[in-house]
């Protein structure tokens, strides 16, 4: 394991364990249910966009600490962003989590959601990391 590794893996744990985008948001004008069957993963993911914008996001719910780590990190990713921006993210880490081939300047949209990267190379753990992107893919779809 390289530096870059342990980096991503402290990055994962500490989201995992003391999120701040784990509560509840007041008035979000947005929210959509996500699970994972296949582990009994839950989120419940809330969004405040104002003016075409994420203003601001959290989730709540359970799950194993790649999902709740996915979720977290994948919130201050989108925070701020232009609801079409966040759109195009949410599609790039989706395309990098499928191995599908993403060009250096798309991988540097994900910022710190980068570190899932590896994550393609874990069957088991996929879809604990894409729940929450597929489940902004749906409420962003609304919007």
């Amino acid at each position: 394991m390289n530096g870059f590794d342990d980096i991503y893996n402290e990055l994962i744990m500490e989201h995992s364990m003391n999120s701040f985008n784990k509560k509840s948001l007041q008035s979000p004008t947005g929210c959509q249910l996500g699970h994972n069957p296949n582990c009994g993963d839950e989120i419940e993911l809330q969004v405040k966009i104002r003016n075409g914008v994420v203003e601001d996001a959290a989730f709540t719910g359970h799950g194993c600490a790649i999902s709740q780590s996915s979720t977290s990190i994948m919130i201050d990713t989108l925070r701020g962003k232009k609801v079409e921006q966040a759109k195009k993210i949410v599609e790039i880490f989706i395309k990098m989590i499928k191995r599908e081939k993403i060009s250096s300047a798309e991988k540097k949209l994900l910022g710190d959601s980068v570190a899932f990267e590896n994550i393609k190379d874990m069957p088991a753990r996929v879809k604990c990391a894409l729940l929450s992107w597929h489940t902004m893919e749906e409420l962003l779809e609304r919007k």
